[in-house]
């Protein structure tokens, strides 16, 4: 039963966010890491249809993102689909989406790290991206309201990044389009594929639903601020995607390790410095609000009995200390010894298939609970379905592999017990 109006359910953990705070974690999450990371790659999917392809990205988003908010509305704990699945589906595919969740993310922050470290030291790039992990990770420590505090600081600097870019882009003319006609319209599954690259920046709407026992009002203030900034980051991303393309075109976006540079140097190259500083800028912003949202689901499966519960363990702070430290250890090993830049395509496979398990536990919902019609859980579980199957073949299997792994330990352990 929901909490009466204006009266927020228990909770272990200290409830200091409001809409705006929520906003802020949410477009912290998203805004900056697919612009920087995903547009390149896109562009050679996709071409000139990569706008096509952020639609449809923002469309499962958006789905998803409404299936959340619904969902965290009833359920108003940290853990996000880990919990809304085994409330709603039952113990095995809660776990398959923490498990998906953890794997994935886990992944994504160690290749959030490895982008920092390549644009602040190339050389170096595994020891800064780990020690990026470590000092982050010590900021958590403090409280996710010192968390709240840094990512709105990152977000700000990242915003001016991308201004930057799009004024670059803008002063250098439009010459990307082509002078002679451009090339055959990609394939069905190119513009799905590029769509699931780009899924990864929209991504971010979940650590909103992660903080669920730590938001004032869970019932009124998720619902709020996963639309608001799922509807800022497209307009930001839409903004970027045109110029980009006009200014230089999706051949010399796809060549580039650093697309977006590539466009500030084509109007304004003096402030190409400006752009690097907010790719490292926005890998943090990832990177920061990643770890949150991974620590609070380890801390919930733990909670549960899914992982062992020593990670449950809530600090004076009201932080999942253990947890947080425990990922932290994990992410900073991993990115010394792994080099994950051809693991993401699994990542978003395992992300997309835990995004599926939220849109399914929102098909079972009450009528009471439904604050949006069932056709739209049903249209984000298909396009989950679609974008993952489109990703390429390798990542396809990685990503299945590791949710099978999981899922056959976890069925051992409660046989076991």
């Amino acid at each position: 039963m929901t909490a009466a109006l204006g009266e927020d359910p228990p909770s272990r953990l200290v409830r200091r966010l409001g809409t705006t705070d929520a906003v802020v974690v949410g477009l912290g999450a998203m805004v900056g890491a697919g612009v920087f990371s995903a547009i390149g790659p896109a562009a050679g999917e996709a071409g000139w249809w990569m706008p096509l392809s952020l639609v449809v990205a923002a469309g499962v988003a958006t789905a998803n993102a409404l299936s959340s908010a619904q969902l965290a509305a009833v359920h108003p704990e940290s853990g996000g689909t880990y919990v809304y699945g085994r409330e709603r589906l039952g113990e095995v595919w809660g776990f398959l989406a923490g498990w998906a969740f953890v794997v994935g993310k886990t992944a994504s922050c160690a290749a959030m790290a490895w982008t920092f470290g390549s644009y602040v030291w190339p050389a170096g790039a595994r020891f800064v991206g780990a020690a990026a992990v470590v000092v982050l990770g010590v900021v958590n420590l403090f409280g996710v309201h010192r968390t709240v505090g840094a990512t709105r600081f990152s977000l700000v600097l990242v915003l001016a990044a991308l201004a930057v870019v799009v004024a670059g882009g803008a002063a250098g003319g439009w010459d990307g389009f082509p002078a002679t006609a451009p090339a055959p319209a990609p394939g069905v599954r190119d513009v799905l594929g590029a769509a699931g690259l780009l899924f990864f920046a929209f991504a971010g709407y979940a650590r909103v639903a992660t903080l669920g026992e730590e938001v004032r009002d869970p019932a009124r203030t998720i619902p709020r601020a996963v639309p608001i900034a799922l509807a800022v980051a497209f307009a930001v991303y839409a903004v970027v995607v045109v110029v980009a393309l006009a200014s230089v075109g999706p051949e010399v976006l796809a060549a580039s390790g650093s697309p977006l540079t590539e466009v500030v140097r084509h109007g304004l190259p003096g402030l190409a410095p400006v752009v690097v500083v907010g790719s490292a800028v926005a890998s943090l912003g990832v990177l920061l609000s990643l770890l949150v949202g991974v620590s609070r689901t380890s801390f919930a499966m733990a909670d549960r009995g899914d992982l062992p519960r020593w990670f449950a363990r809530v600090s004076s702070r009201s932080v999942p200390a253990r947890a947080e430290v425990a990922l932290t250890v994990v992410v900073a090993v991993v990115v010394l010894l792994v080099d994950l830049r051809g693991a993401i395509g699994a990542s978003s496979f395992a992300v997309l298939a835990y995004y599926a398990i939220a849109n399914a536990s929102a098909l079972r919902l009450d009528a009471a609970d439904l604050r949006w019609p069932r056709w739209v859980p049903a249209a984000g579980l298909v396009g989950c379905v679609v974008v993952a199957c489109s990703l390429p073949v390798g990542s396809v299997t990685a990503g299945a592999g590791l949710l099978v792994v999981g899922v056959v330990v976890h069925l051992l352990r409660r046989r076991d017990r």
